[in-house]
């Protein structure tokens, strides 16, 4: 299983390893019954604690997306793909929001906004990351 963690990232890395795990339930690449590493194996791959990766599998069981199967190891749950895809919805309206927050707290406008997604879309859909531009503010 790949997968990258960012050490220098502000996000936690059992956090990183979640959503990892999440996002490949959710688009259907780790397909119900699929047998994960074992937690020992995972933690040596990517250089993390075992307890680390332990924490984020019973996370997950938590959530209806992985199962334990005692002495056989942890698998994909049947219906972790709706699962896991609401679980990111959510998430996904919740950092919208916060988005927002922050552009009406620099004073964007909706048009501003919505330009700076429209391009923010284009970019990711042809992998251009050249900076977002501005609108020029009419005062």
């Amino acid at each position: 299983m790949f997968l990258r963690i960012e050490k220098g990232s502000a996000v936690p890395i059992s956090q990183q390893i979640e959503q990892q795990i999440a996002t490949r339930c959710a688009a259907g690449s780790l397909r119900p019954g699929e047998r994960l590493p074992s937690v020992r194996e995972l933690a040596r791959d990517l250089s993390v604690n075992q307890n680390t990766v332990l924490r984020v599998y019973e996370r997950l069981v938590r959530d209806s997306i992985l199962e334990m199967r005692q002495g056989q190891g942890t698998f994909v749950a049947a219906d972790a793909q709706a699962k896991a895809a609401s679980g990111h919805r959510e998430r996904l309206v919740e950092e919208l929001r916060q988005l927002a927050r922050q552009a009406l707290g620099l004073g964007l406008s909706d048009e501003e906004l919505h330009e700076l997604l429209r391009q923010a879309l284009e970019q990711v859909r042809t992998s251009n990351h050249a900076p977002l531009t501005t609108a020029e503010n009419p005062s």
